[in-house]
Order: structure tokens, then sequence, then C-alpha cells
């Protein structure tokens, strides 16, 4: 017994000594005090997981890079935006319940992927709804914009922002100039009620697939053409599977910035405030990019003649617009007197 306790008192004597002469004695009180700033460090530091379908290069890509560089500036670190890409954490069939879900915070998914589940976004994906930038723009900044985003509250979402991508237009390996062209057609689109309902009415067949797919299925055949704004066909190399562009302006492909609503709730006013300018800025870069990029590459199409390409005349854009009236027809109910009276104003005013 007695060995044991001089053991003890040895093996104590040797903690004591090296406390007090090998470490110091202030050495546990410093490594705890670093420990406990670099845990605390972590825990205030706020992630956002972002994550989009297209590629970086496309102006939705760009931005997102733009927004997250943003966000870090103005938060000085407190806020980091994680940025997932061309479809590497989700798909755009997965990318809405995982924002719902909580399992990432931001999304900014095309119109066609939230009318699926809100009809009321179906407005904006019909046939020539807008016919220019201004248009656009005074949709989203107005009465649209706003009933709209109050569609997202109840599933737990919160709209914060419109970018855009573009005008849509048409490719394929035949010439699509007249309604009729489309007869027999089997075009790419994503899948969504009004698109289909669209291309139907024009005789095509309407194939719905996700955006990672698309130079697949033009490659292989399985799809005769697809509609596209410039950026995500010149970024995607579309042009080597396809052989005519007709420049159409037909429909319009924008975004919508979204942030999981609980999420959104318990950030501090101050990161609220930051991450809402940095959206600001964002944004206008964006709609910006999107112009002068699809411009800019719709030039190269031509000038490198990538694609033989026709620009739609007024008389074919009339013809268009008659063949698909019934497209508006059919959604107009679903999507309510309030928006279809709000888009009866803005063609009035043309």
């Amino acid at each position: 017994m007695k060995s044991w306790i001089s053991i003890s008192l040895i093996i104590l004597l040797g903690l004591a000594s090296a406390l007090l002469i090998g470490f110091g004695p202030d050495y546990f009180s410093i490594r705890q005090s670093d420990m406990d700033g670099e845990q605390e460090g972590l825990s205030e530091q706020i992630i956002i997981k972002f994550s989009h379908v297209v590629a970086e290069y496309t102006p939705k890509g760009l931005a997102v890079d733009r927004f997250a560089q943003l966000v870090k500036e103005k938060t000085n670190g407190k806020v980091e935006v994680q940025v997932f890409p061309n479809s590497i954490l989700h798909s755009e069939q997965t990318e809405i319940p995982a924002l719902i879900s909580g399992e990432i915070q931001m999304i900014a998914p095309a119109y066609s992927h939230l009318s699926g589940t809100i009809p009321q976004w179906s407005v904006l994906e019909l046939p020539y709804v807008f016919l220019n930038y201004q248009e656009v723009e005074t949709a989203f900044q107005g009465k649209i914009g706003e009933i709209l985003f109050s569609t997202l509250e109840k599933s737990g979402m919160k709209g914060l922002a419109f970018w855009s991508s573009g005008f849509k237009q048409v490719t394929a390996n035949q010439p699509l100039i007249l309604p009729t062209d489309f007869q027999g057609q089997r075009i790419r689109i994503i899948p969504s009620k009004v698109l289909d309902t669209h291309y139907r009415t024009l005789g095509a067949i309407p194939v719905g697939s996700s955006f990672g797919d698309l130079y697949s299925l033009l490659a292989t055949g399985k799809v005769d053409g697809e509609e596209n704004t410039i950026s995500n066909l010149y970024t995607k190399r579309l042009y080597e599977v396809q052989k005519y562009l007709t420049v159409s302006n037909h429909n319009f492909l924008g975004y919508a910035v979204i942030v999981n609503e609980p999420f959104w709730k318990e950030l501090p006013d101050d990161l609220k405030q930051a991450i809402e300018e940095a959206l600001l800025e964002a944004t206008a870069f964006n709609n910006q990019l999107s112009v002068e990029m699809n411009a800019q590459q719709l030039d190269e199409v031509l000038t490198k003649q990538l694609m033989q390409t026709h620009i739609q005349t007024e008389e074919e854009r009339a013809a268009w617009r008659q063949a698909l009236q019934p497209v508006y027809d059919s959604f107009a109910p679903q999507i309510g007197p309030e928006l279809m009276q709000e888009i009866e104003k803005l063609h009035h005013a043309r």
C-alpha cells in the first residue's frame, strides 16, 4: 500500500513540475482561450448553400459567384455562400424540395420549375408574354412580381430577386420559320405544362428533360430541337449538334432567387441587410450581363457561322402569336384573373 502511495506522489509531483517548469503557469489558460476563440469563430459563421443547375460562365453562374463574394465582403466573413453549380448538388427536380427541407438555403430556379407546384408562375411561360426587357422590368418591379413572390410563402420559401437569362430562341436540324414547321419535331423543353401545351399546339412532340441531359439528347438524336437563350446555347456548345437557329424571342427565361424562409427569419437584421445589399448589386450585374452576353454571343454565332440563323420578321411573329393564342386560353383560369389583368395592362401599353 505504501508503495502505491509513493508512486502516486511521484506522479503528482512530476505533473506539478511540468506545469511550473515545462509549460509555464499560463499555458493551459492560453490554449483554452485559443480553443474557445476558434470555436466561437466557427459557431458565429453562417453557411449558405446556394445550389443551381447551369454552367459557371452563364449570366446566372457568374452572378451567383459575384453574390457570394459580395456577401463575404459586406458581412466581414460572418456569412459564407457556398456555390454548387452545374447540378453537382441538386437537379431541377430536387432543388426545391431540398430548399424547403432546409438541406440547402438558396436556389435560383427557372420559372418553369415553380409553375409545376404553384400555378400562378405559369404566367411567365406564356408565349410572347414579354416583347422586350423594359416589359420584363416593369413586370418584376411592379404588381406582377409582388403577387408571384407572395405565392411562395405558404411553402416556406421567400423570394428575394428576379434574375434574367434572356429571351428564348429555337434550334433544330431543320429550319423552324413558320408554325407549321414544328409538325412532328421532337423539341426538348423544361418539364412544364405550359411549355408542353405550347409545342403540342404547334404540332410538335415536347420532351421534358433536365438541362444537364440536353447536349446528349441532341447529339444522339433523341430530340430534334430545343429552346434556349443564346448564352445557354453558346456555353453548352449546342451549335455542335444543331444546324438551324431561329431568333424568335418567343419566351423569356429567368430565375427567381429564393431563400428558405425559416432560415431567413433566424438571421440577425444586420446580416439580412448586408445580404440584401449584396443581392441588389448581383442582380444589377446579372441583368446587365445577360443582355450583353446574349448580344455578344449571338454576334459570334453569326460571324463565325456556327449555325444557319434566321431572324424572325414581324409577320412571322404575328403568325406565331396567333397560332399560340390557345395557350393563353388554356392557362388563364389557373393563373387567375388578378395576374391576367396585369398582363393585359402590360400588353395594352405596347
